[in-house]
């Protein structure tokens, strides 16, 4: 009996606490925080501080020399991709303008434009053909 009540103590508590967020309208925030580290700079990181690390090791006795070289050479590829990674995703900041731009025409020739029914492409309005597959508009084969 004493056990029963106990279980379902248990039971009752781990339900409130997974019910917690929902009851207090507690929810995670969808866009990152200035602080928060994306995905190239925490591989950057990591690689760094592996790095640091080895020396430490290696100047403690703690690592032979050859131990040391391999995983120095190792350590300083992946730091070296880590740190590309992260300069090309900095970098990338204008693509996603590029890419604004291209949405943005996209929704101008979804609203005013002919979209193309084989490849949906937003084709200027009063087209006769696709600009991206060719493809014949009705409007194009009856005329």
């Amino acid at each position: 009996m004493m056990f029963t009540v106990g279980v379902v103590l248990v039971a009752a508590a781990v339900v409130l606490f997974i019910l917690q967020p929902l009851v207090k309208g507690i929810h995670a925030s969808l866009e990152r925080d200035d602080d928060e580290l994306t995905e190239t700079e925490a591989r950057k990181r990591v690689a760094l501080l592996a790095l640091r690390d080895v020396e430490y090791d290696f100047l403690a006795g703690k690592l032979d020399e050859d131990d040391y070289r391999s995983l120095k050479s190792e350590l300083t590829a992946e730091a070296l991709a880590a740190l590309e990674a992260d300069e090309a995703a900095k970098a990338g900041g204008a693509g996603d303008e590029a890419l604004e731009a291209e949405i943005a025409r996209l929704r101008e020739g979804l609203n005013t434009g002919t979209p193309c029914p084989a490849c949906a492409y937003a084709n200027a309005d009063g087209s006769r053909f696709c600009s991206a597959c060719g493809h014949a508009f009705a409007a194009a084969v009856a005329g």
